[in-house]
């Protein structure tokens, strides 16, 4: 296929992709939120925080499920929420979740450069509970909270995998003629 007639076909995609985009968009709309128990966590700096505290002066807060510091395409993931981090909380909370201990987290944060807030599960369900634990294993995600008269409801959520919309780097390398390869993240190059 010639360039040019590529480039018009995979337009023609994008707008199928863009109007289903809306269709989702529109169909969490109309989607019944659960309610959620008022989790305590423990902040990455130590103590304990409740997750009604997490939303600040917020309506929504935006959680992101993180396997933790084992885990290089959580870290790949974190270090682009990094980037963007002032924007996201410009709108909404914003705090990273994962199962690692108070202390382990802060000292990676610190040595990654990392600026949001983070919050351990350790010893608590809230993973599990929210669909990002399944038998002891923890996978990436998000998920989104708002307060609506006194309570915490989920309103959505999405879980993170290879590939997805939440990491740049993704779409750039779908651009290059072997996409990733087999390219895999590394904690440092």
């Amino acid at each position: 296929m010639q360039y040019q007639e590529a480039a018009h076909k995979i337009a023609a995609m994008r707008q199928d992709i863009a109007k289903l985009r809306k269709e989702i968009e529109a169909a969490r709309a109309k989607t019944e939120p659960v309610e959620f128990t008022d989790y305590t966590l423990e902040r990455s700096g130590g103590g304990e925080v409740k997750l009604s505290e997490l939303f600040g002066e917020k309506s929504d807060l935006i959680v992101i499920h993180n396997m933790g510091a084992g885990c290089s395409y959580c870290t790949l993931w974190a270090d682009g929420f990094n980037g963007v981090y002032d924007h996201l909380a410009d709108r909404a909370a914003f705090v990273v979740a994962s199962p690692d201990p108070p202390a382990s987290q802060s000292k990676f944060a610190q040595g990654r450069g990392w600026r949001f807030p983070m919050v351990s599960t350790k010893g608590t369900s809230f993973a599990k509970d929210c669909g990002y634990e399944k038998a002891g294993k923890f996978m990436p995600g998000v998920s989104i909270f708002t307060r609506r008269d006194g309570k915490i409801l989920r309103v959505a959520d999405e879980p993170f995998s290879p590939g997805d919309d939440f990491c740049i780097v993704w779409p750039i390398f779908g651009l290059l003629p072997d996409g990733g390869g087999n390219w895999g993240p590394k904690y440092t190059y």
